[in-house]
């Protein structure tokens, strides 16, 4: 590929709702440019950047991808990213890799949730942002129904650009800063007369307007003074509004007939700014600094993106911040400290690999078979080492046990999804200890869905999913004092030890033990085989097998023979008075509460204050934040919260978020406790 400078380049990521158009889009951009010799479909499965196999299986974007073209002159690295709320991940892996967004929304259906979104994640990332309305070809679109959505959500910033005006010999698009009309046929452009709008087209012009006195004091003037700018300073003012996040321009056509986007290239091109700039980082001191994107400075690149296959091995994902990135140089990674050699270096499309010996400043491409990046780590030169920005992922609120089809095949399930954690930063992993499970952590059932296919179809092991059992604990309520005699005559030496030991409640996680024999009645050497007995005990409790905590046995009395006692026989009768004790002092189950933090709006905030409610939860307190999102303080039981994100997305139509955290152990109520132990039951009787 032709080589651009940092000002020449535009790093460009696709966001929006799901659904909303943004693969097609990025498809079109690439056959409108010739980078792509045909259009591909997602129900053809043979589009550029949706080339996995699972997502060409379900017809949606699970991966960001890259895609880069040449038009007027620049370079533009397309960002394609999903736009559902289970891949959030991969959206924010984009962002970061972007210097400019374009929100794709659906001509029929208009804004949604996921647009909200993801314009709430540009503006607080400061990321230039512009609009396509898409689809326009498609039965009941309506562009001006979309853009007074967009304006009602988004504010005055929202300002046409591109704008349609539907006529008998079809639809014509009209460029209102240049003031000409294009219609189109098989994708390319034809100048036509402009079409007769009325009134509308002036009022368009006078908030283009309006929009651009808001970038200069000098603008501001001429605008009230009552003259009108010129073709060159709309042109600059966009570009100004777009920089400093005072204009969002809106374009418009069709990714199927590729109506309208030669015209979104060109403002790609003509409004955006370059890679070119300055991002802040820290020094090896931890120290803020500022990187300028330019090739003359040392190497400063970020890997934002990490693909794990077992046959291929690591591909990393690297935007370069400044300097140059040449193959068969060393670099160092800024977290690790190590130094690695730079293999192969690429240029991405898709899933084509286009090999480059170099990778310039403010450009994307991969490196591969390295071992040392993750996702986050900063690549550097040796004459400077600067840690960049890293990206904050959210926390995987749905968790999955997972149990292997094939016996045998756990440490399988733990390197592959080790392997799967290396690309995907929201996913996590862990085995429970207390509870022996492998538990799979994500951010929604289609996450840990598409999770498992990718085990089984790049590990080759198959997984069974169920609900992670819940770590219970047991207690006792009041003070008891039993004996426990173990005494069994066999030829020659016999077993016998006997002691008596008191039980109580305390404050302690740990069995606490003391002993308080007086007389000599036992021994202190068979002390700590008593201790033993009973720590091996406290593992199990009474009502359904679960461990026994704030618990102290003190021994006060018991026996020894001088022949039969041994270590073994008072560790035997510590565990019958332990067995013995535990049913008559009150014994209670008790289970993990957690703290929970909600954020909803405030139309569903009743809905979820009834839903923890239902869920056995005690609602602390609210709070509203300027967001506009109202905050709810609760605390509920971790056994009745593990499908509440669930629930949550589809009460606030994806809108609440929420934190989740062990806080403390309580007392089950009695009917809890019941059914706990006859689930468990069966399992303590085999």
């Amino acid at each position: 590929m032709k080589r651009f400078i940092s000002k020449q380049i535009r790093n460009v990521v696709l966001l929006g709702h799901s659904s909303s158009g943004k693969t097609s889009l990025a498809e079109a951009m690439l056959f409108s440019a010739q980078a792509s010799p045909r259009l591909g479909n997602i129900a053809g499965g043979n589009t550029v950047c949706d080339f996995d196999p699972e997502e060409i299986k379900r017809r949606v974007s699970i991966f960001t991808s890259i895609a880069p073209l040449e038009w007027q002159d620049c370079k533009i690295n397309i960002i394609d990213t999903p736009g559902q709320p289970d891949f959030e991940g991969e959206m924010l892996e984009g962002l970061r890799a972007a210097d400019n967004a374009v929100i794709a929304v659906s001509g029929k259906s208009g804004v949604h949730v996921g647009t909200e979104k993801v314009w709430e994640i540009a503006r607080a990332l400061k990321i230039p942002t512009a609009f396509f309305v898409g689809k326009l070809d498609e039965e009941h679109a309506d562009f001006y129904k979309v853009l007074e959505a967009l304006k009602a959500s988004f504010g005055a910033s929202v300002c046409p650009v591109v704008v349609p005006v539907m006529e008998v010999g079809g639809c014509t698009y009209i460029n209102l800063i240049e003031m000409k009309a294009y219609q189109y046929k098989n994708g390319n452009a034809a100048e036509v007369a402009m079409p007769d709008t009325g009134h509308r087209l002036q009022g368009l012009v006078a908030a283009i307007s309006e929009a651009i006195a808001e970038t200069s004091d000098e603008y501001f003037e001429k605008y009230f003074s009552g003259e009108a700018f010129t073709k060159e300073e709309l042109t600059e003012g966009i570009l100004k509004g777009i920089k400093q996040g005072v204009i969002a321009p809106v374009f418009c056509g069709s990714a199927a007939t590729g109506a309208g986007v030669g015209m979104l290239l060109d403002g790609i091109a003509s409004y955006f700014s370059g890679a070119d700039g300055e991002v802040a980082a820290t020094d090896a001191n931890g120290e803020e600094v500022t990187v300028k994107v330019t090739e003359t400075e040392p190497l400063a690149a970020l890997v934002f993106k990490t693909i794990a296959d077992p046959y291929v091995g690591k591909l990393s994902y690297i935007k370069v911040f400044s300097g140059e990135l040449h193959t068969d140089t060393n670099i160092i990674n800024a977290r690790s400290g190590k130094t690695e050699r730079v293999g192969k270096l690429y240029m991405m499309r898709g899933k084509k690999q286009i090999e480059t010996d170099v990778i310039p400043a403010g450009d994307i491409g991969a490196l591969s078979k390295m071992t040392s990046p993750l996702t986050g780590d900063t690549l550097c030169a040796a004459s400077r080492v600067v840690t960049l920005e890293k990206i904050e992922f959210p926390k995987p609120n749905l968790s999955m046990a997972v149990t292997p089809i094939n016996k045998g095949d756990e440490e399988k399930i733990a390197q592959g999804l080790h392997r799967l954690m290396e690309e995907d930063p929201t996913l996590k992993f862990a085995t429970n200890t207390e509870t022996k499970q492998q538990i799979i952590s994500g951010l929604g059932e289609q996450h840990i869905d598409i999770t498992v296919s990718k085990l089984k179809s790049k590990f080759g092991v198959g997984v069974i999913l169920t609900a992670p059992d819940v770590p219970y604990r047991e207690s006792i309520r009041k003070k008891v004092r039993c004996e426990g005699k173990h005494k069994k005559q066999t030829g020659g030496h016999g077993q016998f030890g006997h002691v008596v030991i008191e039980f109580e409640p305390c404050e302690s996680e740990e069995l606490l033990f003391e002993e308080k024999v007086v007389g000599g009645s036992v021994p202190k050497n068979y002390f700590p085989a008593v201790e033993k007995g009973l720590r091996e005990c406290v593992l199990h409790g009474s009502i359904a097998g679960y461990p026994m905590v704030n618990l102290k046995a003190t021994l006060l009395d018991g026996s020894y023979h001088p022949v039969d006692s041994s270590e073994m026989a008072f560790k035997l009768a510590a565990a019958l008075a332990y067995k013995s004790a535990i049913p008559q002092a009150s014994p209670i189950l008790l289970e993990p509460i957690g703290s929970l933090s909600v954020e909803v709006p405030s139309s569903a905030m009743g809905d979820v204050i009834g839903e923890i409610n239902k869920r056995r939860g005690r609602v602390l307190g609210m709070d509203h934040k300027d967001s506009g999102l109202d905050v709810l303080q609760a605390e509920a039981p971790m056994a009745e919260m593990h499908d509440f994100s669930i629930v949550l997305r589809s009460m606030t139509q994806g809108r609440g978020v929420f934190t989740f955290d062990f806080e403390r152990y309580e007392e089950a109520p009695p009917q809890v406790a019941q059914a706990v132990s006859a689930a468990k039951a069966p399992q303590q009787a085999g």
